[in-house]
């Protein structure tokens, strides 16, 4: 695309009479774009040969992965079917060849026959007849219908599990929720309801524990508190009020931020008067928000100077406060003694109450006279020294926020306990107020023993302090105790994830879930065995990373995915044990009939609709079953335990040998006891005609397989089999029309069945052995499984394929690829935020846009925009190319400038790199190459050339190169507005995530906090001269928030 767009504007040139050119001037242009479009494709060449690289490299590392990101389910699956398929193959062979043994002993040992060229037809005939007995052996030994069931059962229970707000991107993460053993879940929206609200404040040195009347608060105060929390906040932030009293306000963005908006309108004040007497040209400065500051901090230029606003976390805040505003608005020195009364008086209380507290300063800076609280400055202070700036503030008041526990939380959370699954919790919030929530959540419970610690902590707790890495023997002796983990951030959650599942301190391993909904949470989503991204308030590249969405953001939500979890593993395991014991009677009457009458009981013909019934039809049948709250009563199954359970096991002896003596007796006796012909032949080189004694035993083996499929439907040892058919219809239309599918069979087969009419009497002994199964099966569950031995047990994944798996992992996060996991994952993920952009209704709204229609559209929060537009008005041209180049270099005008590139010191002060310090390896992995951005690049190279080839020529008039800029005009107006929509879409992201080159804010630490030219409002990116075509390139690294 990206070459279609560069080379379309040369040719347009060339076509165009207006730009025909006389004498030397144009052979000299013509020859310079011919070697200019060389070096061009050269160039394209070894960019798309790179790109090659790159991909067979990511096709070679998937290849690596492929085994280490199996499912638990599809590892004890796949080992299962390889071990019953080598068990099918050698049995089937066996058979083969047992019966051309006696057929060749009994002809040619005992008979003295010669092979003969009469007879070769005759033997031919029955040696292929030999081999379709063990084909069909075969067949009927393989569980070709495994996949089958599985993919029935997930795909049944996907479709199902969007009803309750659980969108699956990944079908095995459902079956594998149901072997979780551990949750790690956000609080905010996830645990709590996410609509926040103030509900304690001090202010003016007095503690208010309801909304405090604005009359009685001293008007230099109640200036500051409003001021600083309408001005010091996301202008997209809003809360509107309901006409109707009975309805709650809508809040809308940030809700931390609504709830001090909220406050704000229950002082019976308007912030967004505040908000029009301040616009966004006004804001000199803003510090964002992020996992390093705990803060916010918003800088305004006024007559006689600055003015610094903050909020952020209330014990951060207030270590950079030197004095507090009293009850009279008169500011007084803020000793460290007074900060430890506060935070003893006022903020552990209102976190012990489950309230997150945020403080509220304000800092002066004067050209002229300054007070006692005021700063002093002859030159304008350099911004770019936070840690100067953001320092000796003045402490306006403290608020407690209430984001109240969702009602049916403390319900899910005890079902999931009941379940066998620990809930943690992780958080950023303070200590004290996670360890609130999560005591009414019910995460932590009386007379259990748990831990609470915050991130630091716990990274103190286990890191090897010589080397500063995490040890697994360390982190065990954590973990395990392990409830709430507080002020902690994204790689904390990582570090948390990855321990619990290396770890070996239980003998079952143990199975994670993580919720996340940032951009930084992506490599945790990723690690964890199951991933789950909040629907409503989560980023792209957090639903990218994971594998179920929960469309509602609740907990609940995710208690519902383990029941279907455990429904589809159930499910799978019914089919199995089903399936399991056909393949073993089949397999054994075939076995055993060819050598005793030289002849399988059961046609090949017959063993292939028995393996039609066992597969497609059971696998639809079985798989169907909707979950029940009994699930959540079992404890999970854990990474390590057998898939066969001893249970299992039992059922598919004890029914194996009730169906193989019934199939037996009536072989040898039932012509006797049925007073019926036997169908038995004494020559092998004779045919036997459908006979009732070889229909019978089929009917009959058929009537055992479908009620022992209504045995199939309860595998821990229930009673009542029936219990819950009425709600399972297509298990009942299934089985109803197979019965009757066997009655057309057995009565209109005929010689294509090998199967003859039988009559009433027949039919009911067929019913009677048929029905004899489910009485069979009650007696099999009286046996009491615990007596069984260990070893009763098949398809467990063994310690030798987890410790294969270990290894595997320890090699690619060796390699030199992955030297940092988490920051490497996030740039990718974020990266593939940025692309998905491309397919955005926004882009195609931007391409209709006109410069005009964007000045007037553009949002007050959106300063990249802004600029964007202000910068594409005011250098509407390119920039200029003297002639004097232009001879030296023939490749100016086709090749592109360097500082187009995204990556180039003249954008970005610190070179883009992994958190290992190291540069990209490859071009590919460089922000040019972000398929949105190239277009970019390309049109506005190509507009670039084809603008300064005009402007080289002497032949043209200053009226025609004006003609030419009008006429491309529009061309440059899509790019422009596509880069802006670009912008949009970046500042819009997340107000809470913002998206990160680095995932973590090692970026910012390197560097330190950059500031854009004419962007005041923008602290990120480092100061470099204005260029008309790079208003884009300097917005994109960005700190994360948590």
């Amino acid at each position: 695309m990206g070459k279609v767009l560069a080379n379309e504007p040369e040719g347009n040139i060339d076509s165009d009479p207006s730009n025909i050119a006389t004498g030397n001037s144009n052979n000299v242009l013509n020859t310079n774009e011919h070697k200019a479009g060389s070096h061009k494709k050269t160039l394209e060449n070894q960019k798309e040969e790179k790109i090659e690289c790159v991909e067979k490299k990511e096709e070679e590392k998937a290849k690596k992965v492929t085994r280490k990101e199996k499912s638990v389910l599809q590892s004890k699956l796949t080992r299962l079917a390889i071990q019953i398929g080598y068990a099918g193959t050698a049995i089937a062979v066996l058979t083969v060849v047992i019966l051309v043994m006696k057929f060749c002993i009994h002809e040619f040992a005992v008979k003295k026959e010669v092979w003969s060229s009469d007879k070769t037809t005759i033997y031919l005939e029955l040696f292929v007849k030999y081999f379709i007995i063990g084909v069909t052996v075969l067949v009927v030994a393989v569980p070709e219908g495994l996949p089958l069931a599985v993919t029935l059962a997930l795909a049944y229970s996907v479709r199902k599990m969007m009803f309750d707000n659980n969108l699956v991107r990944h079908l095995d993460a459902c079956e594998t929720m149901g072997n979780a053993t551990a949750i790690c879940s956000d609080k905010t929206g996830t645990l709590t309801t996410n609509r926040m609200t103030v509900v304690q404040s001090y202010i003016g040195c007095i503690h208010y524990k309801q909304t405090p009347n604005f009359n009685d608060i001293n008007p230099a105060i109640s200036n500051l508190l409003i001021h600083t929390i309408a001005i010091n906040s996301g202008y997209t932030s809003k809360v509107i009020l309901s006409k109707d009293s009975s309805t709650l306000p809508t809040q809308l963005g940030n809700k931390t931020e609504c709830a001090l908006l909220g406050f704000v309108l229950d002082l019976g004040q308007d912030y967004d008067a505040l908000r029009e007497e301040t616009p966004v040209d006004k804001i000199y400065k803003i510090y964002t928000f992020n996992s390093v500051r705990k803060s916010m901090s918003t800088v305004l230029k006024l007559e006689d100077g600055f003015r610094l606003y903050t909020k952020g976390a209330s014990e951060i805040v207030l270590k950079k406060c030197d004095f507090i505003l009293g009850h009279d608005g008169i500011p007084k020195p803020f000793s460290l003694q007074d900060q430890e009364d506060m935070v003893a008086n006022v903020i552990e209380p209102m976190a012990n109450y489950g309230l997150r507290t945020l403080c509220l300063a304000f800092k002066h800076f004067v050209h002229g006279p300054a007070k006692e609280n005021e700063t002093h400055y002859d030159e304008e202070p350099n911004w770019e020294k936070e840690d100067e700036i953001i320092r000796g503030l003045t402490c306006i008041a403290v608020v407690g926020i209430e984001d109240p526990v969702r009602s049916e939380v403390p319900g899910a959370i005890k079902k999931c306990q009941e379940a066998g699954i620990t809930v943690r919790m992780v958080t950023g919030d303070n200590v004290n107020t996670a360890r609130s929530i999560a005591a009414k959540c019910g995460i932590l419970r009386p007379g259990e023993e748990f831990l609470v610690i915050e991130g630091r902590e716990f990274n103190h707790r286990i890191r090897d302090p010589a080397t500063g890495e995490v040890k697994q023997e360390l982190f065990d002796q954590v973990w395990p105790q392990l409830r709430v983990l507080a002020r902690s951030s994204p790689q904390d959650k990582y570090t948390l994830v990855k321990g619990i599942i290396d770890s070996r301190v239980n003998a079952n391993r143990e199975v994670v879930a993580v919720t996340g909904d940032g951009t930084n949470d992506g490599p945790a989503l990723k690690k964890a065995d199951v991933g789950f991204a909040m629907g409503i308030s989560g980023t792209d590249v957090a639903k990218e990373a994971s594998d179920i969405i929960l469309t509602d953001d609740n907990f609940t939500s995710i208690v519902k995915a383990v029941m279907w979890g455990r429904n589809v593993y159930d499910s799978i395991a019914k089919f199995l044990q089903f399936q399991l014991t056909v393949n073993v009677v089949a397999v054994l009457v075939a076995f055993f009939g060819a050598c005793t009458i030289n002849d399988s009981p059961l046609k090949a013909i017959q063993m292939l609709w028995v393996n039609l019934i066992m597969d497609t039809l059971a696998s639809l049948a079985l798989a169907t079953e909707l979950p029940t709250e009994e699930l959540l009563k079992r404890k999970p199954y854990g990474r390590t335990k057998a898939l066969i359970s001893r249970t299992m096991m039992k059922n598919i002896i004890g029914h194996a040998i009730y169906q193989l003596t019934v199939i037996f007796v009536l072989l040898f006796g039932g012509a006797e006891i049925l007073d019926i012909d036997s169908g038995r032949i004494e020559e092998a080189e004779k045919h036997a005609p459908p006979s009732q004694h070889f229909t019978i035993i089929f009917n009959t083996f058929v009537m055992m397989t479908l009620f022992n499929e209504v045995n199939s439907r309860k595998i821990h040892g229930q009673r009542n089999i029936l219990s819950g058919l009425r709600r399972n219809p297509v298990f009942v239309g299934i089985w109803v029309g197979t019965l009757i599918s066997q009655i057309i069979i057995i009565e209109l087969g005929g010689f294509a069945f090998s199967t003859k009419g039988l009559s009433l009497e027949q039919w009911l002994w067929c019913l009677f052995l048929g029905i004899g199964a489910l009485l069979w099966g009650q007696i099999i569950t009286t046996i009491p499984t615990h007596k069984l031995p260990h070893l009763c047990t098949w398809g467990t994944s063994s310690d030798a394929q987890l410790d294969m798996d270990a290894i595997d992992g320890a090699k690619l996060d060796a390699s030199p690829e992955s030297d940092d996991h988490v920051g490497r994952r996030g740039q990718i993920l974020w990266v593939r935020g940025l692309t998905r952009l491309q397919q955005q209704l926004r882009v195609v709204r931007a391409f209709k846009s006109t410069l005009e229609d964007l000045e007037e559209k553009r949002s007050i929060h959106s300063f990249h925009s802004l600029h964007s537009i202000r910068s594409s008005r005011s250098h509407p041209g390119p920039r200029p190319i003297s002639e004097e180049a232009y001879h030296h270099d023939h490749h100016l005008r086709s090749s592109p400038p360097e500082n187009l590139y995204l990556n180039t010191p003249e954008i970005v002060s610190t070179p883009i790199t992994p958190l290992d310090h190291q540069p990209f390896k490859t071009k590919s992995q460089s922000f040019e190459n972000v398929p949105l951005i190239r277009v970019v690049n390309a049109f506005r190279m190509a507009l670039d050339a084809r603008y300064d080839g005009h402007s080289l020529s002497s032949n043209y008039s200053s009226q025609s190169l004006e003609n030419l800029r009008m006429r491309h005009h529009a061309k440059i107006r899509v790019v422009n507005a596509f880069q802006m929509d670009l912008d949009s879409h970046l500042d819009s992201y997340d107000k809470r995530s913002r998206p990160s080159v680095a995932s973590l804010p090692s970026l910012q630490l390197r560097s330190g906090p950059l500031k854009k030219n004419n962007l005041p409002s923008s602290p990120e990116t480092d100061e470099c001269p204005s260029k008309p075509w790079l208003n884009r390139a300097e917005s994109i690294p960005y700190a994360d928030e948590p």
